[in-house]
């Protein structure tokens, strides 16, 4: 069937991420619907102005005159049946008129521009949920299965619902996990534990090179996701091509945090990746360490680069940010609409109670966020035509979340509530005044053009934060984790740089202004970045760790399966 690959890609635009959405409470949802039905209530004559209309729509259809047809490009009504078949058009037209009418009362309700939009987002959700195609009764192209399967579509579907029911807490599921197994087709880069805390691991990987830089390169990964995203597949391993590129490899593994470590908050994690930069400097000699991060492990190394800075350390080499907003705004995101101070604070204060919020929580609210692309569509993949969802590596991993300890959850609201990262020393956090401004290693920051997550004009707002003279700017064309995910060979790939040597426009419009399009991956881009900034080669070691880092467990370590 043809729907496999569209939903890999729409969900690997929209994997799980760590940002102020975490501190969406549920009170935000029935809020912005008390909004509607108090607009509702407020103008009685409007109300029946558009009921009227939308009643004209309706009886348009009942008669065959209605001229409602869907956007040519919703891949919902492609199946000829919605154009060709009496029953099927009109299904598709009664859900239009729907659709139509609500945007048309929107349009008119006296509402600001937030209220507008948390209208508009809430009454989407609600309009999606109607659509004919999420039942067996609408959707002309499950019936067609259900008649060629001689019925095992159907079988095959309710199978699959009991299966979420009893296995995924209802949630319907996004990847077939069956073919992946870590350590043989997932996460297959060769390497060590080489130091182990409660709260990390720090893996060394294997060089593949009879020579390496001698700068390191640690990567810091996000708190609520495994750290093989890294290390997916062969064809593409952020972990292999640094390798393969004569890059000595570190990567820091998060401890899956249970209830009684709720309270590990910034400061810990931050005193974690000191520690891990201290070890990756012992065991390569280096005096500077390179840092690799992305999304809230990109929040975390610029926490990191803040407190060094401000203790006057010198051990950080270059910083690499990808898809990382450090500067947010509310309107950035589509959801942002729903956020609300009240919001915020019972969603933290729930969330200590708690003392974490489970990993699956956190997926299932981001999908509610983005119901069409990742409840829907499996809805009718798995249910209604009997298919098992994708198997796909980085669903694999999207689905492999980790717990979210309350005390770094209220960190991380409080960096959004401040705007932290853009005020020079007024905010307090770490033990130290946080100033970007001192921060004056070489970056290079990584956006993605479809990126619904970290948009890439957020993303464009770190260039102004820092106090570095040398900042390159990268936009890759794909989103979220696709846009790292983008190795040589990909035929799709493409991104975006400043035609000009020199610094950066101060906003992304001017800069995209000035930028050339490259075909292929920016991977190759990145690396000479990279390796102009590791210092000279020499022999690579014969093994991993050392005398006072002994490796223990072959990568990718214990704590990636660990269960909690």
């Amino acid at each position: 069937m043809t729907e496999g690959p569209n939903l890999e890609d729409e969900a690997a635009q929209s994997t799980t991420a760590l940002g102020p959405l975490v501190g969406l409470a549920r009170e935000d949802f029935v809020g912005a619907v008390a909004l509607l039905l108090r607009e509702t209530a407020s103008d009685p004559k409007r109300t029946m102005k558009h009921a009227q209309e939308m009643g004209q729509d309706m009886i348009k259809i009942m008669t065959g005159q209605s001229d409602l047809a869907p956007e040519p490009r919703d891949k919902r009504f492609m199946d000829p049946a919605w154009q060709y078949n009496p029953f099927f058009r009109a299904g598709a037209q009664y859900y239009l008129a729907v659709q139509k009418g609500m945007r048309n009362w929107l349009s008119e309700l006296e509402l600001d521009e937030l209220e507008r939009d948390r209208a508009n987002f809430i009454s989407n959700i609600i309009i999606d949920s109607l659509a004919p195609t999420n039942s067996l009764v609408g959707n002309p192209t499950a019936q067609k299965r259900l008649i060629d399967s001689g019925g095992l579509s159907l079988v095959k579907g309710l199978k699959n619902a009991y299966d979420d029911m009893v296995h995924n807490k209802g949630m319907v599921s996004q990847v077939n996990k069956k073919p992946f197994k870590l350590g043989e087709n997932i996460a297959t880069s060769k390497g060590s534990v080489v130091l182990r805390t409660e709260m990390m691991e720090l893996v060394h990987y294997a060089p593949t090179t009879d020579e390496v830089y001698e700068v390191p390169q640690l990567t810091i990964p996000p708190q609520i996701n495994k750290m093989y995203i890294n290390d997916l597949s062969p064809e593409k391993s952020v972990v292999k091509y640094q390798l393969d590129n004569g890059i000595q490899t570190f990567v820091i593994s998060w401890r899956n945090p249970s209830k009684e470590q709720g309270h590990w908050d910034m400061a810990d994690y931050i005193a974690s990746c000191s520690e891990a930069m201290e070890a990756v400097s012992k065991i390569t000699g280096s005096k500077k360490v390179n840092v690799s991060a992305g999304c809230s492990g990109g929040q975390t190394a610029a926490m990191l680069a803040s407190k060094l800075a401000a203790d006057g350390k010198d051990l950080l080499g270059s910083l690499t940010l990808m898809v990382c907003v450090l500067h947010p705004k509310q309107n950035d995101i589509e959801a942002g609409s729903l956020m609300t101070d009240n919001g915020m604070t019972l969603a933290k204060q729930r969330a200590a109670k708690k003392g974490i919020i489970k990993g699956d929580d956190l997926a299932r609210g981001f999908a509610w966020l983005r119901p069409n692309d990742l409840i829907w569509n499996y809805v009718i993949n798995n249910y209604l035509l009997g298919e098992d969802p994708p198997a796909f590596d980085v669903l694999f991993w999207n689905a492999d979340a980790t717990n979210l300890s309350a005390a770094l959850m209220g960190d991380f609201l409080h960096i959004f509530e401040t705007l932290a990262f853009t005020k020079k020393g007024e905010v307090e956090m770490v033990d130290h005044k946080i100033d970007l401004s001192k921060v004056d290693s070489d970056l290079f920051i990584l956006g993605g053009v479809t990126d619904h997550i970290t948009p890439w004009k957020a993303t464009y707002r770190s260039t102004r934060l820092f106090g570095s003279d040398d900042v390159t700017y990268v936009l890759s064309h794909s989103g979220h984790m696709q846009a790292i995910l983008n190795p040589p060979g990909n035929p799709k790939a493409r991104y975006y740089i400043q035609k000009k040597d020199g610094p950066l426009p101060e906003t992304a419009d001017e800069w995209l202004k000035g930028t050339e399009e490259v075909a292929g991956s920016w991977w190759p881009y990145w690396m000479e970045w990279v390796q102009k900034r590791s210092g000279k080669k020499k022999a690579a070691p014969k093994s991993v760790g050392n005398k006072a880092f002994k490796p223990l467990d072959p990568a990718p370590g214990l704590y990636v399966i660990e269960e909690r």
